[in-house]
């Protein structure tokens, strides 16, 4: 593939990343890490709105489905030491501009998710530890907290426990299969594979400590493989593969590549594809792909030196888009995809 690289705004440690469609149109989420705003933009780059200018702490938004100009998202996670006051909150865009409203206290809240099943939008929030009494103190693990949104997603959102124990709870991400949509959690005791519903139901995939992790078919074979970056903020990527009932590794990136944070899966021109990034040494973004013609695993750099915290893919224009926040360069990027040659 090739790609073409636009910075369309600078935002100071720019980190979250949705699509958000408003006035039935899709639009682009950027928001902070730190005291910083969140930015509205349209599928060209162009600056539409500033949604909030601060508190900041933004680790993820989701769009609330049905719900034209409304997401969810996390506010005041600053750090791993500083986010015992982090909450979910409810932004909807009105003729008079944007309301915020806290729907959860939520301590170490990082990721989370809405996840439609059965006719009930299911929230499935990830706390990367329960407390802590000093910096960098790990000993007091995640949960993974659940609970389902009203009709007014402003409202006040009722949270239980469905899982404890998880150390360095920091991953998550998609994954639908036959109109299932499941939730791939990460963490030092492996990675597990969330599904909503009245009876949720939790399977462990793998037990090697990962930091964030992808289920996808890549080689087109009809079984999703299993890329994990591990360990926490870690440097190494791996490919694993189910034979037997059991997830084994086929493939490891031969480099180091330090401080893994940036993951995200999809088709481009019909080819599935992992893009993921990191943040310190080269700072590349690559797109992880398999080669049916030589049978193997392969790569290509999209970019290099500019760190990204988290991409997405998106249309634009008619053709694919990678969406990062360049976190290490405060650049908020599109990276515009073409097939080679073109």
């Amino acid at each position: 593939m090739r790609y073409q690289k636009q910075i369309v705004h600078s935002l100071e440690k720019c980190y979250a990343l949705s699509t958000l469609p408003v006035g039935g149109q899709t639009h682009l989420l950027v928001a902070a890490e730190k005291h910083d705003p969140c930015y509205l933009f349209d599928t060209a780059g162009k600056l539409i709105d500033t949604v909030w200018t601060e508190p900041g702490g933004v680790m993820t938004m989701v769009p609330v489905p049905g719900k034209d100009g409304t997401f969810l998202a996390t506010h005041q996670f600053y750090s791993p030491n500083d986010s015992a006051e982090a909450k979910l909150i409810c932004a909807e865009k009105g003729a008079d501009g944007w309301r915020i409203t806290t729907i959860a206290e939520l301590p170490f809240v990082h990721r989370f998710d809405v996840i439609p099943a059965g006719g009930v939008n299911y929230v499935l929030a990830c706390t990367l530890k329960s407390g802590h009494e000093y910096k960098n103190d790990w000993r007091f693990p995640g949960k993974l907290w659940v609970g389902a949104l009203g009709d007014d997603p402003g409202a006040s959102l009722e949270l239980t426990v469905l899982k404890e124990g998880l150390g360095h709870n920091h991953g998550y991400t998609r994954y639908s299969e036959n109109g299932v949509i499941s939730g791939i959690v990460s963490c030092d005791e492996g990675v597990f594979k969330v599904t909503p519903g009245p009876d949720w139901t939790v399977e462990q995939l793998t037990g090697q400590p990962a930091s964030d992790a992808v289920l996808m078919d890549l080689d087109g074979d009809g079984v999703p493989e299993l890329l994990t970056i591990s360990p926490f903020h870690g440097d190494t990527v791996e490919i694993w593969h189910l034979k037997d009932g059991r997830y084994e590794t086929v493939y490891e990136y031969p480099e180091k590549l330090p401080f893994l944070h940036a993951i995200y899966s999809g088709e481009v021109y019909g080819r599935p594809t992992v893009y993921v990034g990191n943040r310190e040494g080269d700072k590349l973004l690559l797109g992880f792909y398999y080669n049916p013609k030589i049978s193997c695993f392969q790569t290509e750099e999209v970019d290099r030196g500019a760190g990204p915290a988290n991409c997405m893919l998106f249309a634009r224009d008619g053709h694919p888009a990678l969406l990062a926040a360049n976190r290490e360069t405060n650049e908020i990027a599109i990276y515009d995809i073409y097939p080679d040659g073109e």
